[in-house]
């Protein structure tokens, strides 16, 4: 009977694991669930913008919103988000175009449309003062806003280096567009590799249903995401021209082995936020909210402590 029970036991699991590889996306919505409730954040959606936008929400206290880069989204930002939910309000949006969120044919996401977005989304929610913090494209968002509506954001932060600054070494990244290619564009599963280890130098774990999603996404997105690519490429250092207009507290966090924005960047920012915290973080890369989320958290909420109310 005992051997019945364990060969029962081995066949399950065998079974289990045919599943996981098989059929991966009966798994991610359980997944996605899990992880943003032991963050103690919740799915909600809400139309504004003339877009129906996702986002998660959770906590309690001043509200910090958190901003993904171009073709990433939400739950890039969940395990960052577990050690802040405790004590502030956090909101977590899919940006127009990205995630769950609408994306619209007829629609421009270049940083000027989007920033708008954004008002229009956080007045829809009622949201009278905020701290913002972003990774990439959300992080120069978040500062095109700061810039532009002042009174609403109290500080503003750069979780990974952000887009739109001149370094004075190119990346691998900006080579690759020098030689006429959209390396985060990819058509081809050889090409979501590449654009994987490009992103990371440090490759968190992700369950094979999330890392299965995401290509599939990028994949099937692909011809729509050039031209978003190429709305944005056209404002390639906005930033730069904007960044010294920026007052509020500001927290720079820049990965020292990031492949899309070479670490000489913070030699700019430094000259044009002196007022700003700034570290580099060693052996990280672009996104270090999923290489070491426990880390970057840390040091954005020693940020937050000494930031003015």
């Amino acid at each position: 009977m005992k051997k019945k029970l364990v060969a029962l036991a081995v066949s399950m699991l065998l079974l289990l694991v045919l599943l996981w590889y098989a059929t991966p996306m009966i798994f991610l919505g359980a997944l996605l669930k899990l992880n943003r409730s032991l963050s103690g954040l919740k799915a909600k959606q809400i139309t504004a913008a003339n877009h129906t936008i996702h986002f998660l929400e959770g906590g309690e206290g001043d509200t910090i919103v958190l901003l993904h880069g171009i073709f990433a989204e939400k739950d890039h930002w969940v395990d960052f988000a577990r050690s802040l939910t405790g004590k502030y309000h956090v909101i977590i949006p899919d940006l127009p175009a990205f995630g769950e969120s609408d994306r619209k044919a007829d629609e421009i996401y270049d940083y000027a449309h989007q920033t708008e977005r954004l008002k229009k989304l956080l007045d829809a929610l009622r949201l009278q003062r905020v701290h913002l913090a972003g990774s990439s494209m959300g992080g120069t968002i978040a500062a095109l806003y700061a810039i532009r509506y002042p009174e609403q954001v109290l500080s503003v932060a750069f979780i990974g280096a952000p887009h739109g600054i001149h370094t004075a070494k190119f990346s691998q990244m900006d080579n690759l567009i020098e030689a006429g290619k959209a390396p985060l564009v990819v058509a081809t599963s050889s090409e979501f590799e590449v654009m994987m280890k490009l992103l990371f130098a440090q490759r968190p774990f992700l369950p094979y249903p999330v890392i299965y999603a995401a290509e599939q996404g990028a994949l099937h997105n692909s011809v729509s995401n050039m031209r978003i690519w190429q709305e944005q490429l056209r404002d390639r250092f906005l930033l730069d021209q904007k960044i010294s207009m920026l007052q509020q507290p500001s927290l720079i966090l820049w990965g020292e082995k990031d492949s899309i924005f070479d670490v000489s960047g913070v030699e700019t920012l430094r000259q044009k936020m002196p007022h700003a915290q700034l570290m580099i973080l060693a052996d990280l890369g672009h996104l270090p909210m999923m290489e070491s989320p426990g880390k970057a958290s840390e040091l954005y909420v020693r940020f937050l402590s000494s930031a003015p109310k």
